[in-house]
């Protein structure tokens, strides 16, 4: 019989992996925290026209991309969610989140997009998701960005370039779509097949496009800059005056649109030129008109999600081994086992990190497993020790001499070794 494996472009993460995950959640979460952003969790599966109204019908994700079914139960349409900004506003609605002033929330886990399975981009990914609901002015747009600049510091990531963009309103998109639309008809012979279909549909993604060709069809058509009027050019200078004067470097990327429709006003990408073509680790903007999109009261809202796992491919070197055990304890001759049960459970109940050794083996066999668990140390336990009361600590990553250390002194010398 066959055996039954994973599906593709849904990967496991195994322990290796998972220690490097768990010691980036660790500080993403303390990170988060410091800026006063507080969890907040939704389910995975949502309705599908919760997607399809605040995403966009015509985007990819709602075409190409979602993972969805009906329901026998109640003939529901459900989906498996792509992003998470659109639940975070329908859970927000849903229980008047904003009923007692504006909220700083995050969220994180997986997110699920039929997509050619390559690197750094997967069938389930994982992100960290930010939103400021409620929140009207450009300071929370620096906020943001600023919150992202201070991360990379944190993680010791270098290389990762900020692109800006203002896409106005909706009303100065529409105007602006329909001169694009025009350029767009004028040079129909040199679009690709996704550029002719988003003409009619979403002809704001060609701005994008990757195809040589459609890029220079691009690079003559109007701007969306001229079509921005005086309140949408003062929120994006107030971004920007808060910027520099952070010293937050940016580049000014007239063509970055964002993939999603409920964007308005700022957009961002953070990029690093080390992952190939899936360069975007960080992602963003301003959302103003999407609660009112989804049926609730009108609210300002901006936010940014983060790729946990092209972030985790970035660190590369950096990776914090943080599962490895403070000590490995062995043990062998009679009555060891008990007393190096119960001196384990102790250790670990002041703060420590302990493996005992299980199964049996000899004193060789075992010490062969300490080594091989990168713990810091090796705690001997024989007949002898057992009479003494003491316990042989044998450090295994320095090289330095092995001592005896009374059972009661044990937990303070393993913390200062």
């Amino acid at each position: 019989m066959n055996p039954i494996v994973g599906v593709k472009g849904m990967n496991d993460i195994l322990p290796v992996e998972s220690e490097t995950w768990l010691w980036f959640e660790a500080r993403i979460e303390a990170w988060l925290a410091r800026y006063g952003y507080r969890n907040i969790r939704m389910p995975l599966v949502e309705q599908t026209g919760l997607f399809s109204r605040a995403i966009g019908e015509a985007t990819d994700i709602v075409e190409k991309e979602m993972y969805s079914w009906t329901d026998p139960l109640n003939d529901e349409r459900l989906t498996l969610r792509p992003e998470g900004t659109a639940s975070c506003v329908r859970a927000a609605i849903e229980h008047s989140l904003l009923h007692d002033g504006p909220k700083r929330l995050w969220y994180s886990g997986p997110m699920y997009r039929h997509e050619r399975p390559q690197k750094g981009r997967y069938r389930q990914f994982h992100q960290y998701g930010v939103e400021a609901l409620g929140y009207a002015g450009p300071d929370v747009d620096a906020e943001h960005i600023a919150m992202c600049a201070a991360l990379w510091r944190e993680l010791g990531l270098e290389g990762i370039r900020l692109d800006l963009n203002n896409i106005g309103s909706a009303e100065e998109r529409a105007k602006y779509r329909a001169a694009l639309v025009l350029h767009l008809e004028k040079h129909f012979s040199s679009l690709d097949e996704d550029a002719r279909r988003r003409l009619k549909t979403n002809p704001l993604r060609t701005l994008d496009s990757k195809n040589p060709m459609v890029q220079q069809v691009v690079a003559t058509a109007p701007s969306l800059a001229d079509f921005l009027g005086k309140e949408s050019q003062a929120h994006f200078e107030g971004l920007r005056k808060l910027l520099d004067q952070e010293r937050i470097p940016y580049r000014l990327n007239g063509r970055l649109v964002r993939g999603l429709d409920y964007y308005n006003l700022t957009v961002f990408e953070w990029i690093s030129d080390r992952l190939g073509a899936q360069g975007t680790v960080c992602g963003g903007g301003r959302y103003d008109g999407l609660f009112a999109q989804l049926g609730g009261k009108a609210a300002p809202a901006t936010g940014f999600a983060m790729g946990v796992e092209r972030l985790i491919a970035l660190l590369g070197a950096n990776q914090a081994k943080t599962g490895f055990p403070d000590a490995y304890v062995v043990h062998s001759g009679e009555g060891t086992l008990e007393f190096a049960f119960s001196l384990s459970e102790s250790l670990r109940q002041q703060g420590l990190k302990v493996l005992m050794h299980a199964g049996g083996g000899s004193f060789k066999s075992q010490m062969k497993k300490a080594d091989a668990s990168e713990a810091r140390i090796a705690l001997l336990i024989g007949e002898d020790e057992l009479k003494a009361g003491k316990v042989t600590v044998k450090p295994l990553r320095t090289g330095e001499p092995q001592v005896q250390v009374a059972v009661a002194d044990l937990a303070t010398t393993i913390k200062e070794s």
